[in-house]
Order: structure tokens, then C-alpha cells, then sequence
């Protein structure tokens, strides 16, 4: 029979990685809420600026960009950390993609077009910015509704295939940021050279050999 001293020693390093994982998720939840608490803040208080519906849908659609290349760079890092852990914030990560092009479009369709449906629906035929980020955002809503574990579980192998879908719509969105910002194309650059990086990362594992683990 182990001393108690072992035994809480074990214990110990048995939750260390749990541990680490909360705080991750603190951080991941911490990280998703704030910009729209600011934005709410700051549109109640009227410091968003001249034009505020401008400002939060910027703002919106480029934490759209960071949780979703944050979610495909989850399994690079961990195929060249060997952390699988990593895995399990995957999911949390996606879905506040989801929640911050849902508040985008939210902002646009409402505040900008007041919910006008035909003006809605005329820009995403005509402005090529707005039909880009549109299928962006319709392409995230069966990966955001399949991300439980019960979807998982009756997709199967089929599953693994529909989640790349959040390549194209990583790709629609950073095509659609390229195109609405014009001029100051810093950050859109930034964010296809950081996409290009993860293909890039993806298309050499796929060239050594077989996956031994999901992901997308």
C-alpha cells in the first residue's frame, strides 16, 4: 500500500493536466466574451464612434477569424506538441467562431439593414464581399449544430469529412474581409498567410502517411 505522501503525489500530477485544461477554457471563454461585453458597452454608452454598426461588425467578423484559425490550428499543435489534450478545447473554440459570425451578420442584417430582407438578400447577390461571407457563415451552421458528441457518434467517419467544410469557410471569410476592407488589406493578408500556413501544415501530414487520430 502506497504512503499517503505517494498517493497525493499522484493525485497531483493526475489533475495537473485536467487543471490545465479549465484554465484554458477559462481563458478560450474569457477571450470569446469580452469583445462583445465592449462592444455592447461602448454601444450603450455611444463611444463606438460615428458610425457604430460599422464598428461592431468589424470588430465581429475579425474575432470570427481568430477563433476559427485558432480552431484549425488546434491539431497542427498537437501533432507537433504531441499535447492531445489540445483536442478539448477544439469544439469550445469552433463554436465561438460560430457566436461571433452569428453577432456579425446579426449586426449587419439588423442594425445596419434594419432586417429589410430585400436589401438583405439583394446584397448578398450583387457584392460579392457580402456573398462570400454570407456561405461562410452558412457553411459553419451544420458544423456548429454536428459538434456534439451525439452527432459525432452517428456520423461516424462522415463526420471527419463534413468539418472540412471549416476550410472553405475560413476561406470565404478571409476572401470576404480582403474584399470589404479595400485599401487596408495588412490583416487580411495576415490572416491568409496564417491559413495558407495551416494547409500547408495539413497538406505535409497527409503526405508522410495515414492519420492515426480525428481532426480537422
Amino acid at each position: 500500500m502506497r504512503p499517503p505522501a505517494a498517493r497525493e503525489r499522484q493525485r497531483s500530477r493526475s489533475a495537473g493536466p485536467g487543471r490545465r485544461i479549465l484554465v484554458l477554457k477559462v481563458a478560450v471563454w474569457a477571450t470569446g466574451l469580452a469583445p462583445v461585453v465592449w462592444l455592447a458597452a461602448g454601444f450603450f454608452r455611444g463611444t463606438l464612434g460615428v458610425l457604430p454598426a460599422e464598428t461592431i461588425i468589424l470588430v465581429e467578423g475579425r474575432w470570427t477569424l481568430v477563433f476559427l484559425l485558432a480552431t484549425l490550428a488546434v491539431t497542427p499543435v498537437r501533432r507537433l506538441t504531441g499535447w492531445n489534450r489540445a483536442v478539448r478545447i477544439r469544439r469550445l473554440l469552433g463554436l465561438f467562431a460560430f457566436f461571433h459570425a452569428c453577432v456579425h451578420f446579426l449586426a449587419y442584417a439588423g442594425i445596419d439593414q434594419l432586417f429589410a430582407l430585400g436589401y438583405i438578400l439583394e446584397d448578398v447577390r450583387d457584392r460579392r464581399y457580402i456573398t462570400a461571407g454570407f456561405a461562410a457563415l452558412v457553411l459553419l451552421i451544420p458544423l456548429a449544430v454536428t459538434s456534439t458528441k451525439g452527432w459525432i457518434r452517428r456520423l461516424g467517419r462522415r463526420w471527419l469529412k463534413l468539418h472540412r467544410l471549416v476550410y472553405v469557410s475560413a476561406s470565404l471569410g478571409v476572401l470576404h474581409f480582403y474584399w470589404k476592407v479595400r485599401a487596408d488589406t495588412f490583416w487580411p493578408l495576415v490572416a491568409a498567410l496564417t491559413l495558407a500556413g495551416l494547409f500547408a501544415v495539413r497538406v505535409a501530414h497527409r503526405r508522410r502517411g495515414p492519420k492515426r487520430g480525428g481532426g480537422s
